[in-house]
């Protein structure tokens, strides 16, 4: 079977700044054996091209069109279901810049959506207003479900913390469009030209990257580089196809990679 890959990238690739020792060697064996890969992240922040440069300061050489984030993937998914549409956006390049090339409106005055993403910058005054859009009918829509994010200092509140701020305010919850929700991994599927039964995803977190292949159909390695250790995948009522040490273990097997 030629297979495909999805990978995440924190804790798989990269951590903070630096490269996961082998994972240059292990992207290089993918395009050497020309296996078709996606990269993908719920970090909305950034653009594809930004993350790019951010992972090419750490070692690794990965395509702008190898990589797909949860503000690409909201994008979609706006466009699929009301094309042309109006949105009011907090959030940072990476979902404005997706939102933008599908052709919609960015705006504070009746949006079809209040559309919710990653940001360090989040402000009571934003908040407020978000929460008024949508008691005044604005559909609302996270990019991703991550309460907290990682910093310099310690964790941080993320997307899925604010989201649910402007839930309890409003009544209305929010549609998580990234991981765990098996559409992120569908939408890159689509964006590969890849099918499921010939496509795996790799992730260091049993409850989004893993759940999320494996509710899109997908087979799964679980690698212990990132947040997870050998007893993480007994804790859940389901298990990855596979668990390695890190993405190491797979450069003489992209080929073949549930081969032992």
């Amino acid at each position: 079977m030629a297979w495909s890959y999805l990978t995440d990238m924190d804790g798989v690739l990269v951590h903070e700044d630096h490269m996961i020792p082998g994972a240059d060697k292990f992207i290089a064996a993918l395009r050497a054996h020309e296996v078709p890969f996606l990269v993908l992240t719920n970090n909305s922040i950034y653009t594809a091209r930004d993350l790019q440069a951010r992972l090419r300061r750490t070692g690794l050489d990965i395509p702008e069109q190898s990589i797909w984030t949860s503000a690409l993937a909201t994008a979609k998914f706006l466009d699929s279901q009301r094309p042309g549409g109006a949105a009011h956006v907090i959030g940072e390049a990476g979902v404005t810049t997706a939102l933008h090339e599908i052709g919609y409106v960015l705006t504070d005055s009746d949006p079809d959506y209040v559309v919710l993403g990653e940001t360090r910058t989040y402000s009571f005054e934003s908040i407020t207003k978000a929460i008024r859009l949508v008691e005044g009918g604005a559909r609302f829509i996270a990019t991703n479900p991550d309460e907290t994010g990682p910093s310099r200092e310690g964790v941080m509140p993320a997307t899925g913390a604010v989201a649910a701020l402007i839930e309890r305010a409003t009544g209305k919850q929010a549609y998580y469009v990234g991981k765990p929700n098996p559409l992120m991994m569908r939408s890159a599927l689509r964006a590969l030209g890849a099918h499921s039964e010939s496509t795996l995803m790799i992730g260091d977190r049993m409850d989004t990257d893993v759940r999320s292949g494996l509710e899109a159909g997908l087979r799964t390695i679980l690698v212990l580089s990132g947040i997870s250790d050998a007893s993480t995948a007994e804790r859940f009522p389901y298990r990855p196809s596979k668990v390695l040490g890190s993405i190491a273990d797979l450069i003489e097997r992209v080929e073949n990679p549930f081969d032992d």
